[in-house]
Formats: C-alpha cells, structure tokens, sequence
C-alpha cells in the first residue's frame, strides 16, 4: 500500500510569469519514454510481479523504495509544468479572446483540455503509454533495464535543462539530475551485487558532473546523492545490504534513511476564470462552506 502525504520533494519557485513553451519541453521528463511516469510505472509494475521476494528481498526492497520516489517525481514535474503556464492568458470576456495567446503557444492542449496543467503525454503531445514499462521478470534484465532508463531520462533533463533558464524549470531538473544519478547507482550496485561486473565505472553518462548546473549543485552539496530512503516506517530497510560503502564520485558514505524527506508546501494554483476553473465563484463558497460545516 502506499500512504500519501499533502508535500512536495523540494519547493519551487512560484514565478510572476510562467513560460508556456518551456512547459511544453518539460513534458518530456513527464510523460516521454524515458520520463518520471516511465520510471514509477517500470518498477512500480516489477515491484508488484518480483518472485521469490523472501530469498532476494534487498532487491526487492531496492525497487520497492525507489518506486515510491517516483510517485514524488511524478507530482513534481507536474507541478513544475502547472507553475510555468502561470500568467500566459488572462481574464475576460470570452469575446475578447482572453486565451489569444496560446495561439502562439507549442502545445495548446495545455490550454484546450487541463485548463493550463500537466498533460500525461510527452513534448511533443504523444500520451504516455504502458508500451513503455519493462518487466521480463529476470532480476538481472530488469535491474540493466533500469539501469538504462535512468542514464536516458539523466540525457533528457540535461537537454532540457539547456533549452530553458527559467529558474523553475531549473530548480526541479537539477533536483532530479542528483536524485536520478543516485537511483542510477543504486541499480549500479545491485547490478554487480548478482554478476561481479562493475557497472557502476559507466557513470555519469553523459560524462558531465551533476555539479556543473548551478541547480544541481546545492543538492549535491547537502548529500542527497548519497542517500536512499526506506519510503516506510517499517519496511524495505534491507537496502542497506546494497547502498552500502562510498559514493565512487566523491568518496562520501552511502546512507539509507528510513522515512522519507522532510518535502515542501505543495503551491497553491489560482483561479483561472478564463478556463472555468474551479468554476466555483464566491457565492459558490460562501454556500459550500455552510454545507460543510452543518452538523460538525
């Protein structure tokens, strides 16, 4: 089961203007082949069909735990994608066109169908499909799979880190340049933990530190490419029989940290009367409110 809680990974900055453009980029690292719903749903789907979990549970724990990260990517490159379509049209009269400028706009469907949110599709307007997810129930396929999917979703954020300097779009890919180059390790090391092949000297792929973006760089600094957390209270502790030693890039110890991180306030979006949404005027809150709150 999975238990969710009203946080982010990290904070964003909420902009004055977004960057509707940027946004339509940044649906790569969402919904593209080698995007955050990839990564949740390749190990989520592994995790729910991983045999003989009792005989190799630090794997399973590994896979586990990291998909529960993933859901926390999902929500952060969506709302990544909600903030950078922030102040591109404007209210008004439906006959003055208030929502002119998404003519102008790369993906309009942000503006046509999700009154301006993430779209479960890629840069380019293709949905995200589950021909993506990668599950042969072999242990060591499944781990060089994933191992593989995190240096091409590492590719793509450092891509699309170059195409935009919008300081929100930066902030969340440089977080996720750290936290992908840690998954890409852990795998690394599970990968030789089973075959004696150190996979690991591969990395970073592309050879290019995460400490040359300004963004990534604070998150290095405070070590968050040494940790794996448990995502329990109570469960998925044995990945400490993997993430274990020093991290080969810069000698640190590994860490695993039961829990989770601390996270963030997720942003609150504004009403967009524009797109109808919520659709709920202030009468409309005046009377819901009373509803509520009869017979409390």
């Amino acid at each position: 089961m999975f238990k969710r809680m009203d946080r982010m990974l990290i904070e964003l900055t909420v902009p004055e203007h977004g960057d509707a453009n940027a946004a339509a980029a940044v649906q790569e690292l969402l919904g593209g082949r080698f995007g955050e719903m990839s990564t949740l749903n390749n190990y989520m789907y592994q995790s729910f069909g991983f045999r003989n979990k009792k005989k190799l549970k630090p794997f399973y724990d590994l896979v586990s735990s990291i998909t529960a990260e993933e859901f926390g990517h999902v929500e952060l490159v969506n709302t990544t994608i909600n903030l950078l379509t922030k102040g591109t049209t404007f209210p008004g009269d439906p006959d003055i066109a208030p929502l002119q400028n998404a003519l102008s706009k790369r993906n309009s469907y942000h503006y046509i169908a999700t009154a301006q949110t993430a779209l479960p599709g890629d840069s380019m307007g293709k949905a995200w499909t589950g021909d993506y997810v990668f599950n042969s129930g072999n242990l060591v396929l499944d781990l060089l799979h994933n191992f593989f999917l995190e240096l091409g979703a590492r590719t793509h954020k450092m891509r699309v880190y170059e195409m935009t300097d919008h300081v929100t779009a930066r902030e969340m890919i440089g977080y996720l340049l750290v936290r992908g180059g840690t998954h890409a390790l852990a795998y690394a090391k599970a990968i030789e933990i089973v075959t004696g092949v150190e996979v690991q000297k591969l990395i970073p792929v592309p050879d290019l530190s995460n400490s040359r973006f300004d963004f990534a760089k604070k998150y290095e600094e405070e070590g968050l490419n040494n940790i794996l957390y448990t995502w329990s209270d109570t469960d998925y502790k044995d990945i400490n029989q993997i993430w274990k030693g020093t991290n080969p890039e810069n000698g640190k110890p590994l860490r695993v940290v039961e829990g989770t991180p601390k996270g963030a306030p997720i942003p609150d979006l504004d009403d967009l009367p524009e797109e109808f949404a919520p659709g709920i005027d202030p009468d409309d809150y005046k009377r819901i409110a009373k509803k509520l709150l009869e017979n409390i």
